[in-house]
């Protein structure tokens, strides 16, 4: 993949950067990143969502910033690898995730691109928002792939799961990804295999409730893989609850909502 000429070296260092600067470093000069408009900031949210619940991740974040050196500094818009700590991360994110939408600098993007490589990033996808929706895959030394609806992006060694390309930019795709990755982190290999415990359950038993029983397992199982603690009477609310479209529900609401009191509003 050929990049563009590097820019002359610039007096700015990552000491100058503030946390919420609307700044970037490449080699030294600074780099003003707007603000992102609707269609980046939703599909923002469904990556992080989907990329922070796959199994084999252990943290992801938005905006963060890595500098590999004390004059570069990129903040992908999710990234995969962000420690729980103050300042900028060390270094390059194995994954990293870019929106261009409507106004999208396409010289700073590619400079962008070319600098997390060249850092150690693995993987770049950047959504395309104008046109046919599609990602694009960039790796370092090699041309650049497209990825579009119904495509499966990989990304071994850091995603346990393929991300639909979709997913990226589609809520209810996003979504049943990221359902799939709880049940997943709870012990379930899908949905399909929650509802045969629920049958496997009411027939061992002889009782008609065995199902309900399986989908408030799944219920809980999300909630603590979401890393929340369910007080005791909400959980003995949860196993007594026998109807099955008020478990889907919370089951749903478990997976899209951002705390425990919205699950059960």
């Amino acid at each position: 993949m050929a990049h563009s000429p590097k820019p002359e070296r610039g007096p700015f260092r990552t000491h100058d950067i503030a946390p919420g600067d609307r700044h970037e470093l490449s080699r030294g000069n600074a780099i003003y990143c707007a603000p992102t408009g609707g269609a980046g900031a939703r599909g923002t949210g469904y990556a992080f969502e989907l990329l922070d619940s796959d199994p084999a991740v252990e943290s992801a974040g938005v905006d963060a910033g890595f500098a590999p050196s004390d004059d570069t500094l990129r903040a992908p818009d999710v990234s995969v690898g962000v420690p729980d700590q103050p300042g900028w991360i060390k270094g390059a994110p194995p994954l990293a995730l870019e929106y261009a939408g409507t106004g999208q600098d396409e010289a700073s993007l590619q400079s962008k691109i070319a600098d997390l490589l060249d850092a150690g990033t693995r993987w770049v996808w950047v959504v395309r928002l104008v046109g046919p929706r599609r990602v694009e895959i960039y790796e370092p030394g090699k041309d650049p792939i497209v990825k579009g609806i119904g495509d499966e992006l990989f990304a071994p060694g850091v995603l346990q799961n393929p991300v639909r390309a979709e997913a990226l930019w589609d809520r209810k795709a996003a979504h049943e990804g990221t359902l799939r990755n709880l049940l997943q982190r709870a012990g379930y290999g899908s949905l399909d295999a929650v509802r045969e415990e629920g049958r496997e359950e009411g027939r061992e038993e002889g009782r008609e409730e065995g199902r309900e029983e399986g989908r408030a397992s799944a219920v809980l199982g999300v909630l603590a893989a979401r890393g929340w603690a369910v007080p005791e009477a909400l959980r003995a609310r949860v196993l007594a609850c026998r109807d099955a479209a008020v478990l889907d529900t919370w089951l749903r609401r478990g997976v899209t909502e951002g705390s425990l009191d919205a699950v059960f509003d």
